[in-house]
């Protein structure tokens, strides 16, 4: 069995369509698939005649920006039900918020002498826009040599035309997922702590609030965190998951299934042995 139950589409940040990204996992040899977009299921809902296709079981989910204590954490919610009005009701309310941000990106940028954000991004497939494509559309005006540029001149906290973000609670993410039949994963957890102690708080509060997994394995990730990230996984008693995070084939170091082995230690607590993985 090959997992991969995090990746992108080009209906959030995904530079693919979903019937790529199912070619790719099944031409990669994977037995299940979970595409994660950013506060959207349009992917899920346009494969969902390929639920089971033989070669490959496709397994819904979503990937949903929340926040605790005014930090951005993501909250994925696998094997949720697409038709669920509670979710339905707040990924549409998510889309109108990532919308608005862009509104004033694009005002900010106007104020810059920058034009051509909002024509940009009404032809793009994206439901969820963010961030990411507006530093596309810099690098492509020729503004920014790459992404990296692009925040720091620009998107990031420091840079002149910043926006912050207004997500739901951390709280709201996990009760819509549950409510929807899913088990809430936390997605990369080393992303937001770097120390131990810091990354037992953030677990911890989760589990509290009704998380039920974490993603252990993730892609790009170093053996030290793997190690690390298995060990807080076995001492918290959560379901450990695993995913590449891939958003495009033009990224070389990560594709469709280039995700670690998930550590001895918490293989038996693995996600797909959750008792509603298959309910």
């Amino acid at each position: 069995m090959r997992y991969d139950l995090h990746c992108h589409s080009y209906y959030s940040d995904g530079a693919h369509t979903p019937e790529f990204l199912l070619q790719r996992a099944i031409n990669n040899g994977l037995s299940h698939l979970a595409i994660t977009d950013h506060d959207c299921i349009d992917a899920c809902q346009e494969l969902a005649g390929h639920t089971a296709t033989g070669a490959i079981e496709l397994i819904t989910g979503v990937e949903i920006s929340s926040q605790l204590e005014r930090q951005e954490i993501h909250v994925i919610g696998l094997g949720i039900d697409l038709r669920n009005e509670s979710l339905a009701a707040l990924l549409a309310l998510q889309q109108r918020k990532r919308k608005s941000r862009i509104s004033s990106f694009d005002a900010l940028l106007t104020r810059q002498g920058i034009t051509g954000l909002q024509e940009h991004m009404e032809k793009l497939p994206t439901r969820a826009p963010g961030r990411t494509q507006v530093a596309d559309f810099l690098v492509l005006k020729g503004l920014c040599r790459d992404h990296r540029g692009a925040f720091q001149r620009y998107l990031g906290r420091q840079g002149k035309c910043y926006v912050a973000a207004d997500w739901c609670a951390m709280a709201q993410a996990i009760e819509v997922i549950k409510a929807a039949g899913g088990i809430p994963v936390l997605a990369h957890p080393h992303r937001y702590a770097t120390s131990t102690s810091g990354l037992r708080r953030l677990l911890s509060r989760f589990q509290q609030l009704g998380g039920e997994g974490m993603e252990v394995a993730c892609g790009n990730l170093d053996k030290p965190m793997l190690e690390k990230l298995g060990r807080l996984g076995e001492e918290t008693g959560l379901y450990a998951s695993t995913g590449s995070d891939f958003h495009s084939s033009k990224a070389v170091w990560t594709d469709i299934g280039k995700v670690p082995e998930l550590p001895d230690s918490v293989k038996k607590n693995a996600i797909w042995t959750h008792p509603r993985w298959h309910s």
